[in-house]
Order: C-alpha cells, then sequence, then structure tokens
C-alpha cells in the first residue's frame, strides 16, 4: 500500500491569496470607497487627514471657544428660539463632530486590533493544522511499515492466522 493512497493533501485556495495579500490595511479599505485611480486615492488621502484633524480633542476645545464666542448675543437675545438654534446649530454640531469622531477613532482602534489579532490567530492556526498533516504524514509511514511487517509475518510458514469465528 503507498503513502499517496492514503491521504493527498489539497491546500484551499484561499490560503495562497491571504498570503500573498497579507492583513488588510487603510489603503486596500480606501480603494474599495473611493476608487484605485489617482482621483480616488487624493479623495481618501485628503479625507483621512482632514478626520485625523478634526478628530481630535483639541479641535473639539477649540470649536467650543469658537462657539461660546456667539453664546453671548444669543442668551442676550432673549430668543427662545435663538437660544435653541445657537445650542442644537451651533454649539451642539460643532463641539459634538470632534468628540464623536475621537470616540469612533478610539473604537476603529480596537477593532483593527481585534482584526489583527484575528489574523494572528488564523495564521497559527493554519500552522498547527500544517504541523498536524505533517504528524499524521509520519504516523502513515509507520503505519504502513508495521502493515508491511504484518503482511510478511502473516504470509511465513508455521505463522497461523487466527481463526475469526473462534
Amino acid at each position: 500500500m503507498e503513502l499517496e493512497q492514503l491521504f493527498e493533501y489539497i491546500p484551499h485556495p484561499h490560503i495562497e491569496r491571504r498570503q500573498a495579500a497579507g492583513p488588510p490595511n487603510v489603503a486596500a479599505a480606501a480603494a474599495r470607497v473611493h476608487g484605485p485611480g489617482r482621483i480616488g486615492k487624493a479623495n481618501a488621502k485628503i479625507g483621512l487627514k482632514i478626520t485625523v484633524i478634526v478628530g481630535t480633542m483639541w479641535t473639539a476645545y477649540l470649536f467650543t471657544v469658537l462657539a461660546l464666542v456667539s453664546a453671548p448675543s444669543a442668551f442676550k437675545s432673549g430668543d427662545t428660539l435663538i437660544i435653541v438654534a445657537w445650542v442644537a446649530q451651533t454649539f451642539l454640531q460643532l463641539v459634538l463632530l470632534p468628540i464623536i469622531i475621537v470616540g469612533q477613532n478610539v473604537q476603529a482602534a480596537a477593532a483593527d486590533a481585534r482584526a489583527e489579532a484575528t489574523y494572528d490567530d488564523a495564521s497559527a492556526v493554519l500552522a498547527e493544522a500544517r504541523q498536524i498533516q505533517e504528524h499524521l504524514k509520519a504516523q502513515d509511514v509507520a503505519i504502513t511499515e508495521i502493515l508491511s511487517h504484518v503482511r510478511g509475518a502473516i504470509g511465513r510458514p508455521g505463522s497461523e492466522r487466527p481463526d475469526p469465528v473462534s
């Protein structure tokens, strides 16, 4: 009995694609969103730069100060509609925008860390599976050798095969 007859390993096609591509990154995601061309790359770069700048607590502090500049006029008017409009349109939108982006950046960093850990885990599992395959291949060789010895011992004169019914 030949070893090749026991098992033939056929790797999954995704393994080669995954090794060639590596882990997902921002550039690949940006190309999917904005397109792979020069304009798409420029749009992604500009959008990312603005997001990085606006998505800081320092920008939130600056926007708070900017919003507070118009607060005395809004409150001095005594008009409820103007006060509500200032709070909703000026203060909340201007100040919450960078704070929300900061929160999203923190969540994205955590998601990236989880994705990287999952990618590393998958790579480790793949390496372990390959080790298991090598171990099984070694066992197949040993089993084949034992089987040939058993067959040789059974075929020798003076060695009797046990009767399976008795």
